[in-house]
This record gives structure tokens, sequence and C-alpha cells, in this order.
């Protein structure tokens, strides 16, 4: 294959990849690329809910507020009042697609509660509201003749024009397509397109423990930053206070929709502890809740917490949560007889690729949208089950600048050049390189984790940039594979992260620094990091 061409280009097939295509659809052709199968996503594996305002106690100017105080003061204002006041048009067109969402005996949609939220506004599908929205928007995706899903392929590096076979005079950073990998044939190849849309997902795979997939690398914004795009408030990686710890648990998420139901979070002597840590307890935002939770294991030494809920009514936690409750069935807890033990993961990505309310990054061509994106809605702490709500909206408006531009291609796209494929597989110094993923992992979780201080970015940072470097060197020297591509990825990633930890002199919403007091004022004071490339 030599190269592809394409209207529109999307890497991600999440819920604002996939929001994305079936929007543009009328406008041109459109080619999705996924780094695994079709439905591989953080969408996928999301659990509680999506939040809207649907009842008549509630309106647009609650659920903002509520999104402001979550986001401890950094929350841009008007990007979230575009979120809480676009999203219920949102969701009810995914109600038109398909998606079944939850009702209640008398056929009303459920609306439940979740921690920061004062209003039951999250919309679920039980416990497995992600996986409802990504299959029946899939189910959408693909009745459209002109949308192309190119599955097991990953994205090697945005095509900008430092990559043509003839240097231009102009300054502006250029986005023409992306150079992609076929994982399956091993195959690099360009796929030119008039416009580019990241929205390639988080990277909760740069820490030890994590709920989100595999494929959670970081992908757009480690090549958004190396094609030179603003990449922002990166110190801001949530973590969800609430994952099963068990030997074979696989950091797996408890939804925050089970303390929402009336979970109470214990020590694991029964006493209950989030009131002595915030007047809303358990139904705290995240970031209080995850350092609370951080703060009792420091105390007491212990692994883990409980989440208990057996105080409720047996049959309708069966009801409510069912695959949580059989995925903790299945390794021998029973929820409605013992509490369940629960640490904080990595969880989801606050920071990204900066947008504007459009999805427009600084690079001409190119757009990001969903958990890749820094639009503003989430600040300093992301309120729960606002970024599926985000993925739709930003994904909306990305489609709606893009259809009312003239799009075309470039002359520039008839210079870019075929992938140079030479080097080597070094087998035995690739065991030696794999072994980093393991290190990126174990610095970040122990000195870039839920509290920070100074001296632990500084030790993180320094061995990081060793890492870097050797994986770096032996990338530029050798055969090019997806493990190869994602660890170069998220050493780029853990990088951004600590440099931009390192920047903030405060302890703000999901950066908690021991050196610094903590400020939840409203601030603008947003951290940029740009490669001068």
């Amino acid at each position: 294959m030599n190269f592809l061409k394409t209207d529109f280009l999307i890497i991600g097939s999440g819920v604002a990849g996939l929001y994305s295509a079936y929007k543009l659809s009328s406008y041109g052709e459109v080619i999705v690329v996924t780094k695994k199968y079709d439905y591989e996503s953080n969408t996928f594996y999301a659990q509680g809910g999506i939040a809207s305002v649907f009842s008549e106690k509630d309106d647009p100017e609650k659920h903002l507020k509520d999104t402001l105080e979550a986001g401890a003061g950094l929350c841009d204002i008007e990007a979230t009042r575009v979120l809480v006041t676009e999203g219920p048009k949102h969701v009810r067109e995914l109600l038109s697609i398909g998606v079944e969402f939850s009702r209640n005996k008398a056929g009303e949609i459920d609306l439940v509660l979740e921690g920061g939220h004062r209003e039951k506004r999250i919309l679920h599908a039980k416990d497995r509201t992600g996986k409802e929205i990504e299959l029946a928007l899939l189910s959408k995706v693909k009745s459209i003749s002109n949308i192309k899903i190119l599955e097991n392929h990953s994205l090697i590096d945005l095509i900008t024009q430092h990559h043509l076979t003839k240097s231009l005079e102009h300054s502006e950073i250029t986005c023409y397509g992306a150079y992609v990998l076929d994982n399956k044939k091993s195959d690099i190849f360009p796929i030119l397109a008039k416009k580019i849309i990241l929205s390639t997902g988080g990277a909760g795979q740069v820490y030890l423990h994590t709920t989100n997939p595999d494929i959670s690398t970081g992908d757009g914004v480690a090549c958004a930053y190396r094609a030179g795009a603003i990449i922002k408030n990166m110190e801001f990686y949530q973590f969800h206070p609430t994952t099963l710890y068990h030997e074979k648990g696989d950091s797996f998420l408890i939804s925050e929709a089970v303390r929402g139901k009336g979970g109470i979070l214990k020590r694991l002597d029964g006493e209950p502890f989030m009131k002595e840590y915030h007047p809303m307890g358990d139904l705290a935002p995240r970031d209080i809740v995850a350092r609370a939770i951080d703060n009792e294991l420091k105390k007491s030494g212990e692994p883990h917490v409980l989440l208990d809920v057996t105080h409720l009514i047996k049959p309708d936690i069966m009801a409510n949560f069912p695959y949580i409750f059989e995925k903790c069935k299945s390794l021998g807890i029973d929820i409605t007889e013992s509490a369940i033990p629960v640490v904080p993961a990595a969880h989801y990505m606050c920071g990204g690729v900066a947008t504007d309310l459009f999805g427009r990054t600084n690079i001409i061509n190119l757009y990001a949208c969903g958990e890749t994106a820094s639009t503003g809605v989430h600040g300093g702490n992301r309120l729960a089950s606002n970024s599926l709500l985000e993925g739709l909206v930003f994904a909306d408006r990305t489609a709606k600048d893009i259809s009312e531009q003239k799009c075309g291609f470039l002359p520039e796209h008839e210079l870019v050049p075929q992938w140079d494929k030479e080097g080597m597989i070094n087998t035995e110094e690739w065991v030696l390189i794999s072994h980093d993923l393991n290190e990126i992992k174990t610095i970040m979780s122990n000195y870039v984790g839920i509290v920070r201080s100074n001296l632990r970015l500084e030790r993180a940072y320094r061995r990081i940039q060793l890492i870097y470097d050797e994986v770096i060197d032996y990338y530029n020297r050798t055969v090019i594979t997806n493990p190869l591509l994602e660890l170069r990825n998220l050493v780029q990633v853990a990088e951004l992260i600590i440099r931009s930890a390192m920047s903030r002199k405060e302890s703000r919403g999901l950066h908690y620094s021991t050196d610094y007091k903590e400020d939840r004022n409203p601030s603008r004071n947003d951290t940029v990091i740009i490669n001068h490339i």
C-alpha cells in the first residue's frame, strides 16, 4: 500500500472519534484509524454514566456550578458553559441512535447521583454505560457507506511540513495527514487528509495501576507534541478513588455511582471516614476522595480501604450494578454481604492537546477532541461523568467547524514521501528496552501520583530523561512495531506530566504537593508546554 487519501482522518474510535465520524459523514469520506478492535477504547470501559440536565429540578447553571467547583477553580467558564448547555441535545441524539439508558418503574430515564453533583443528572445503562454508547455509535457508523474503519492500525506520527520532500517558506505548522502502521502486515504508509482529528483517549498506562485498557498510551498527545502542538495542564491526572483491590482484579473500576446509591467508604475496622475530609462526605469530588483514601492508607499502613454497600437492599444492588456484582463474585467477593476492598488508580487525563471551543489546535488542519484534548472544561479535576458528555459536545463542534470550511487537498500533499523503512530488529536489545516500560510505570506511581513533592518530581524527571534517551536512540535504529510506538509515546507523556507538575508552584485539584498550600480560588493559570521544533 503506497498511501490512502480521504477527506477526513480520525485517529481513535471512542465516543469522540465515532461521533465526529458520524457528524462528518454528510460532508465527505471519513477514515477512522483504531489501534486494536473498533470498540476498544476508554469509552467502552466507562461504567458510571453521562452527566446531563434532564430533570425539571435541575438546570445548566447548577451543572455549571458543580463542574466549576470540582475543577478546583481552573475550569474555562466559557467552555464549561458550552458543555452543560449543549450537552442535553446530544444525549437525546444518542437516544435516537439507539442507546438504551436505564429507566425507572415509571418508564422514565433513571437519573442517579455521583460525587460532586448536587442533583441527580447521571444517565446510565446500569453499570455498563460506555459499552452501550460505544456499540450503538459503532452500529450507526458502520451503516454509513462513506466511513471506513481501519482496525489494528497505529498512529506513528502526524505529517507536517517537516516531513515534505521540499522545504516550505511559511512558518505556520500545517498537518497533511498521518503515517500509520498496519500491525498485522507491518506495512507503514501515509494517510493524506484535508482535516485530521485526534481522539486517541488518555494515557493511564503510564501508571502501574489504571482503570484504562492497554491501548491507553497517550498516542495523540505525544504525536501532537512532537508535531509542535501546544500541550496544556498535563499535571492533572485523575485517580479514580475506588478500584477493586485484588491480586486478580486488574484495577477493576468500582463506579462512582456505587457511592451515589449510598455506598460508604470505611476503614478496615468499619469506621466511616469521608466526613472528616469534606462536607459532602462520600460524594465529595474525586480529587478529594482519592487524596483522603491515600492519606488513610499512609496512616494505617493497610493496602486498601473498604467500600460498603451491605446496608443496601440486595435486589437493588444486583439490579443497578450487575457487572460489578458478577466481577466481584467471580473473585470470591459477594458485595451484598461483604465490603469491597478498594484503592485509587489512574483513570482520566484532564490535560492534553490545547484546543479552542471548536476543537482547533494551533496546527493548521489539526483538531482534537475527547480525552486527548484540553478544552478547559475539566480544570484541575474532572467532575464525574462529564467525560462522555465532553466527547459528544466538542466532537459535534469540531465537525460543525470543519463542515463550514472550504476543504481541499493542498499542493503540499503531493510532497509527502513514503515512510523510510530502514532499520533492523535487535531482539537482545529490545528485551532490555522493554524493561523500561515497567520502570516508567513505577517511577510515575511512586513520585508523580496522588501526592507529590519537589524532591520526588526532580528525582522522577532525572530518571525519565535517562529512559527517554534510551528509547529514542533505539527507536531511531530499529524496525517499528506497535509495542515500540507505545513505549515511545508513554515515555514522552511521562516527561510532559513531570515537567508540567514541576512548573506548578501550588497545590490545586489533582496536583497536590506537600511543598505548596492548596488553592481552589478561580485561576486561569494554565500550564503550557510547546515543542519548538
